[in-house]
């Protein structure tokens, strides 16, 4: 049975997380606040606290993930926070995922973050991919799409299909 592990899983993440364990898979989601990690729980997941901001936090819980989907084109925050969870902090989770038992990682490419943000990280998970030969998705759905949930389940699921 294959881990997840979803950064950033509120309202959507949870869905998702639902639509995962539906399939078989064991799922762990993030979040930073106490009542994320409550709602979390309440949907049947595992919840732990780690913070994007904060890369050390979020490589601790992969060491038994094989999937790790990052779900926060729609953070909230300080533009300047932003900018950094969809640059270089980004960049360095997946440099270090590379010492990892992660096979692959998913991005979503849509949201409330800034255009540039999201083409900024999505070229950044494509070279990751080329670099260190780790499958890398997007996710360019809206979260409001019906079926969202179904067809991010089935990228996250062709990641590993793809190793």
């Amino acid at each position: 049975m294959a881990r997840a592990l979803i950064v950033g899983c509120g309202c959507s993440g949870r869905e998702l997380g639902a639509e995962l364990v539906k399939r078989g898979w064991q799922v762990r989601g993030t979040s930073r606040a106490p009542a994320g990690l409550e709602a979390i729980e309440a949907a049947g997941l595992e919840a732990v606290a780690a913070d994007p901001d904060r890369p050390g936090t979020i490589l601790e819980l992969c060491v038994d993930v094989a999937a790790v989907v990052w779900l926060l084109g729609s953070a909230a925050g300080e533009q300047e926070n932003l900018e950094a969870i969809n640059g270089p902090r980004l960049e360095r989770l997946l440099e270090k995922l590379v010492d990892t038992p992660v096979r692959g990682f998913a991005y979503e490419a849509v949201g409330s973050a800034t255009a540039a943000q999201l083409k900024r990280g999505s070229e950044i998970v494509k070279r990751a991919g080329e670099t260190w030969h780790i499958p890398v998705t997007t996710l360019g759905l809206e979260r409001s799409t019906a079926g969202w949930a179904r067809d991010a389940a089935g990228a996250v699921e062709r990641l590993l299909a793809a190793d």
